[in-house]
């Protein structure tokens, strides 16, 4: 199946089901951002760090890869940087779109696939932005050669995504039992792993269908696209979403620059 098309679709059904992912900002939440004063995650809980940012994003040529929701792409936007958002899902694009809107920022919103940039020039933005999304990816590495394609040397890639250990346990044993049971091994797939009733189910839902990455596949991924990984950070969910969040943190953030 094309796992792409789906996913689009599938997040388009996850705006119209109000996921989370899809609650756009409020109208003070921008105004604190015109004033210099924001905080947005690439992973659930931990904002990420002020200085991981350029120090100033006034001006900056920012992609925001797969990020849409009318969550972070407008706060970057009313910080001043100019903003691409760029992602699969049309409705999600349509959040930034309306946020944009009602506020008067300027987004310039693309729908695509983010293994395909091949719309942008080379070196042709200063940040790229990317929270977790690539686990609804099926392959990472033309997702990190493209990222560093078109960021400019001297920029910054900031990446968020899952630990991959997540991956390895049994989904509906942890959600109705509490239970952690491994049966799955890395690298993950739905699309692979899963047995026909459960995948039928996904889909019969239009549920997003996720890919466990490996660390090397997205630590090293980023590596050998040529980036130099110099900060990192741990993230946990909740003990709701995933029982082990109680012994380990259950995503991943990094820093990575074009040299």
């Amino acid at each position: 199946m094309d796992v792409v098309k789906y996913n689009s679709g599938a997040w388009d059904a996850e705006v119209e089901r109000g996921s989370e992912w899809a609650r756009p900002v409020t109208a003070e939440e921008i105004e604190r951002a015109r004033a210099g004063d924001f905080s947005i995650i690439l992973t659930p809980l931990k904002p990420v760090p002020r200085e991981w940012f350029p120090t100033e994003l006034r001006g900056l040529d920012t992609l925001c890869l797969a990020s849409g929701g009318g969550q972070q792409v407008p706060i970057l936007a009313a910080a001043g940087a100019n903003v691409t958002s760029f992602d699969n899902s049309n409705k999600q694009l349509e959040l930034d779109g309306m946020v944009a809107e009602r506020e008067g920022l300027d987004i310039r919103l693309e729908q695509g696939d983010a293994a395909d940039m091949s719309r942008f020039n080379d070196e042709t933005f200063d940040l790229i932005w990317h929270p977790c999304s690539n686990g609804f990816m099926p392959d990472l590495e033309p997702v990190w050669n493209e990222a560093f394609r078109v960021l400019r040397k001297g920029g910054t890639l900031l990446s968020g995504f899952h630990n991959p250990v997540l991956f390895i346990f049994d989904r509906e044993k942890d959600e109705k039992e509490k239970v952690l049971e491994v049966r799955y091994s890395l690298p993950f797939s739905d699309i692979k792993d899963l047995d026909k009733e459960h995948l039928e189910k996904y889909k019969a839902n239009n549920e997003p269908l996720e890919y466990g990455h490996t660390l090397e596949q997205q630590i090293g991924g980023q590596i050998n696209a040529g980036f130099v990984i110099d900060r990192f950070f741990e993230d946990y969910w909740s003990d709701e979403a995933t029982t082990l969040n109680k012994y380990t943190p259950t995503f991943i953030a990094t820093r990575a620059r074009k040299l």
